[in-house]
């Protein structure tokens, strides 16, 4: 298995933050690639890990995963053409409808997310809905030790201040109803990144995770992998 991502893929993220432009961009196009394969081993390698726990994960091709390094700028007021981080999505699958597992890779800001992010209504109104009848499936998921362990509490950073419309106020699991993702996040170092045991560490943060995409997935098991 090889190493951990090296330095000089935080040192090339510094450099394109401090030289967000076309011409730099080209002119260093050697330096991203080389950065962008690095990357695309590490993931590669995160996905047989990771895999071995997850046969859903275990199918997915790693150079698919990444993300694209160019802003879609065309609706914003930020114009610099490109991301300063590098990023893979393992099996959330497009416009994020499915849950699965995040990692971002930015100096100093690395993360791992796993859940699903901001899903379109009617995904989020079945998963709600999945939420309030089986709320101790549920609560199992994100109560677990090692969930907790690792990624703490959900995130609320995108949440209703009532409870949704087709729900009962008085709904025990009315906190959870009013969230619009159900996701948990783990902060990452630069030297957590770099660790030797890197893919190893990350796999037994996402392993914490699954049973919480498992129970988000349950009711679109049928959809086409």
């Amino acid at each position: 298995m090889a190493a951990a991502i090296s330095a000089k893929i935080f040192k090339y993220l510094d450099e394109l933050n401090k030289n967000n432009n076309r011409e730099w961009f080209n002119d260093h196009k050697n330096l991203y690639t080389e950065a962008q394969n690095e990357f695309e081993i590490f993931v590669e390698n995160l996905i047989q890990e990771l895999g071995k726990y997850d046969e859903k994960v275990a199918k997915l091709d790693a150079k698919k995963s990444l993300l694209r390094i160019y802003r879609d700028i065309r609706f914003s007021k930020d114009k610099t053409p490109y991301k300063t981080y590098f990023g893979a999505s393992l099996g959330m699958g497009k416009s994020n409808e499915k849950a699965g597992h995040y990692l971002h890779l930015e100096p100093g800001k690395s993360f791992v997310a796993s859940g699903i992010y901001l899903p379109e209504a009617a995904v989020l109104k079945i998963i709600r809905k999945e939420i309030s009848v089986f709320k101790d499936d549920f609560l199992k998921t994100v109560d677990d030790k090692d969930f907790k362990k690792h990624y703490g509490e959900l995130d609320r950073e995108h949440e209703l201040k009532k409870i949704p419309q087709g729900f009962e106020k008085e709904d025990p699991m009315a906190e959870y109803l009013k969230l619009k993702s159900f996701i948990g996040s783990h902060h990452l170092s630069n030297k957590d990144i770099m660790d030797k045991n890197a893919v190893q560490n990350l796999t037994a943060i996402m392993k914490s995770a699954k049973p919480l995409k498992d129970f988000l997935n349950a009711p679109f098991s049928d959809r086409a992998e």
